[in-house]
């Protein structure tokens, strides 16, 4: 009987982990089913590209799996039950009432990711828009097309989704009056290279810059800030952080308070070891005892981690460590400059940063070389196959503390 895994999710760390899967098992031992709502890879670092009417490669799961074994199945996740060990998948649009599905699992890989975070400020769901996910970044693109002249963009939050959001915007439609709000100061984690480089570029594209500006309120034309002043907003796009998918928390997995199911380093959760988390989806220790930031930058290890360890442990072997660091944030800044900040293993920036177009051409080889590893995942040596004792040991119903 083969070993039944199902994958939860096909972003960047969902469909990596599916594809080693497939490259670590021999498939007549295994059944991999890989779960997702869309039926093509999202580039989700590059939501600001499409945002500002950039068009897309399109990705095709089907194409992108074909012959390698990994079973796709389209739908929506709407119930884990980790206990019973089965996963509900809500069949896609247009398909009929009734056409949902229970995957029984024996092995199951959670990567459902993240979404937008609003923070609960007033008016944030209601009016601002986001880039986390393609529906969002569509719908902005359908705002910014609409805005005449002169009108008024505001980006709240200061990170590296904010910077590429705003700085996208910016140099597409210099015409429109476009501002960047942030909670502390601007660009105060990178290095003094990489920070005063971000300036220049802010003042090239003619970025207003809000400092110490926490947004506390969204209106449709404004937002308002904790000391009360008001910024002009005939469109606010919201980049302050991310939400985990919430049905884990509905789970009786144990979950962080942001929602994260905690995971030892392995990427296996610590309170059913049938289940494995990995991406924006798990709580994951990174160097220094820090939780890793929710990012592609780490989320790919993680997967790689989580599948060499199913994979180990399956075939009988030694289970691995993949060591988890940073070493740059790679941001854009329009289509022809960027700023790669080069940082610790823990993620904090050092003196040394790369600018301007060489920058920019280098992320684009990041964003293309992570989608092509996607796609063609890498690992050394053949098949292994499946030990029966193994899979024994690993469908253990007992709930043991990693």
């Amino acid at each position: 009987m083969q070993h039944r895994i199902v994958v939860l999710g096909a972003g960047y760390t969902g469909a990596s982990a599916a594809g080693r899967l497939a490259k670590r098992l021999h498939r007549e031992d295994v059944a991999i089913t890989l779960v997702n709502a869309e039926p093509d890879f999202v580039e989700r670092v590059r939501m600001h590209q499409l945002a500002v009417g950039q068009d897309l490669a399109p990705r095709p799961f089907d194409e992108m799996f074909e012959g390698t074994g990994v079973a796709l199945k389209q739908g929506k996740v709407t119930a884990v039950d980790v206990d019973g060990r089965t996963v509900t998948v809500a069949a896609p649009e247009g398909a009929g009432q009734g056409a949902d599905e229970v995957l029984p699992y024996d092995t199951l890989v959670y990567a459902l990711g993240s979404a937008w975070n609003d923070q609960g400020v007033p008016g944030t769901a209601e009016y601002a828009h986001e880039v986390a996910g393609r529906p969002g970044a569509l719908r902005l693109r359908e705002r910014l097309a609409g805005l005449a002249a002169g009108e008024s963009v505001v980006v709240v939050g200061g990170g590296l989704t904010g910077l590429e959001a705003v700085t996208e915007i910016a140099e597409t439609r210099p015409d429109l009056d476009v501002a960047l709000a942030v909670r502390g100061g601007f660009g105060d984690w990178l290095s003094p290279k990489g920070g005063g480089h971000l300036r220049k570029t802010f003042d090239r594209l003619g970025i207003t810059v809000h400092e110490h500006a926490a947004v506390t309120a969204v209106e449709a034309d404004r937002v308002t800030t904790a000391d009360g002043t008001s910024i002009p907003a005939a469109v606010t796009v919201w980049t302050t952080g991310f939400a985990v998918h919430p049905i884990a928390r509905a789970t009786t997995l144990e979950v962080s308070g942001t929602g994260q199911i905690v995971v030892d380093r392995t990427m296996r959760s610590v309170s059913h070891p049938d289940v494995y988390a990995v991406g924006d989806a798990a709580l994951a220790m990174g160097p220094g005892d820090k939780p890793l930031r929710m990012s592609c930058a780490s989320g790919v290890f993680t997967a790689w981690q989580a599948v060499d360890a199913i994979a180990a442990r399956l075939t009988g072997g030694k289970v691995p460590t993949v060591p988890v660091r940073y070493f740059n944030q790679c941001i854009s800044l329009g289509r022809k400059d960027g700023l790669i900040q080069f940082v610790t293993a823990d993620d904090r920036a050092v003196r040394w940063a790369l600018t301007g177009r060489l920058a920019a051409f280098y992320k684009e080889l990041v964003c293309k070389g992570a989608a092509w590893m996607v796609a063609h995942p890498m690992v050394m040596g053949a098949r292994r196959r499946v030990v029966r004792e193994a899979v024994v040991a690993e469908a253990s119903p007992v709930r043991t503390a990693a």
